[in-house]
């Protein structure tokens, strides 16, 4: 028969690399309270306490407050298993997008060890790349949790980039045909229309999920943030609407 081991309060938080004071801050709370106890009043803890424990420092790390964390570990439904899963893709989430961070601020740092100022196109991209998180937040709730998976495997630093560059580029052409008052139905429009379609199909993958979470987006634009700055002008959406048009009628 095995006999479980106890870990008094400081042998504990040295082996979780925690203090003492959080435990006791924790037990407090009723958020991590000792298994047991000495017969002289003194915390005992298992070594399964510290599953409880990492689940605690992990949602700590990803940002819920300690309240919410306690409501999650308290559920009755509460499954260790797929709250470890869900963690891990919050976890790598962050990393992406934190990958994509550095790389932008690497390309800053690149031009001026080169000697060039870097303009503010650069630092607009931080900017951009810092935001993205709190912008891709609102805007799950369109999509299934399929749908969000699948966007999450396909969407990794280097396609997100190389997707917001396109998107630009062609976004310009389009807002420099409206200027110059291109007719929506010319050859020029056309091409441009395709593009657009072509990109929509490199987000989508042509799956019917993220299709239709796209379209109800766009189709809430009312409530999108006030904070969320749309990446093209209405003139431009009018614009490539007509030119789409024009385009399947020729088919």
């Amino acid at each position: 028969m095995t006999t479980e081991r106890l870990l008094q309060a400081r042998e504990f938080a040295e082996q979780a690399g925690v203090t003492v004071r959080t435990l006791h801050h924790y037990d407090r709370l009723k958020l991590l309270r000792p298994s047991r106890y000495t017969s002289a009043g003194y915390r005992l803890y298992t070594e399964r306490d510290f599953a409880r424990l990492q689940q605690i420092v992990t949602l700590k790390f990803i940002g819920f407050p300690l309240k919410q964390i306690k409501e999650i570990l308290d559920r009755d439904e509460f499954d260790l298993s797929e709250a470890l899963c869900l963690q891990r893709q919050i976890i790598e989430e962050q990393r992406n997008h934190l990958n994509m961070a550095v790389h932008a601020i690497e390309t800053a740092e690149r031009m001026m060890k080169a000697g060039d100022e870097p303009g503010w196109e650069v630092f607009k991209k931080i900017i951009e790349v810092i935001n993205m998180q709190k912008d891709m937040e609102w805007m799950k709730k369109y999509y299934t949790e399929e749908a969000q998976r699948k966007l999450k495997e396909r969407g990794t630093p280097e396609v997100i980039e190389q997707g917001q560059r396109d998107w630009a580029a062609l976004i310009s052409e389009v807002r420099e045909a409206v200027a110059a008052g291109e007719d929506p139905a010319s050859e020029k429009s056309q091409a441009l229309a395709e593009r657009w379609s072509k990109l929509i199909e490199a987000f989508t993958g042509n799956d019917p999920e993220i299709t239709e979470g796209l379209r109800k987006l766009y189709a809430d634009q009312s409530n999108w943030p006030s904070t969320f700055q749309k990446p093209y002008t209405d003139d431009v959406g009018s614009f490539i609407c007509e030119a789409q048009a024009a385009r399947n009628n020729k088919k």
